[in-house]
């Protein structure tokens, strides 16, 4: 049972990364995949969830209009595309599943980097 994220990487300010979060040993399309992320000093910030079926996302207020998260069921895949980067979103990104009611199944994280 895992998750495995990939994409991360230095950008400049303004520009594009996708994220990439691969699941493995659990039934992927029941569950409302996460992506999360922590800057250094900083307390962790959810980002961005979709539900099962990816009919529902939410983000927080300070990625709206920048970020979008998807999925691909087929896949075992969620996806966050990240669009004009800011230095403040400079952060370890991680995506997370809420498998049982004191389970929350973590990926290892991907680390993003904005600076010119």
């Amino acid at each position: 049972v895992q998750l495995v994220e990939s994409g991360g990487g230095l950008v400049q300010p303004g520009g594009s990364l996708r994220l990439s979060c691969v699941a493995s040993g659990f039934t992927f399309s029941t569950y409302t995949m996460n992506w999360d992320r922590q800057a250094p000093g900083k307390e962790r910030e959810l980002v961005a969830s979709i539900t099962s079926t990816g009919g529902t996302t939410d983000y927080a207020d300070s990625v709206k209009g920048r970020f979008t998260i998807s999925r691909d069921n087929a896949k075992n895949t969620v996806y966050l595309q990240m669009n004009n980067l800011k230095p403040e979103d400079t952060a370890v990104y991680r995506c997370t599943a809420a498998l049982r009611r004191n389970w929350t199944l973590v990926g290892q994280g991907t680390q993003v980097t904005v600076s010119s």
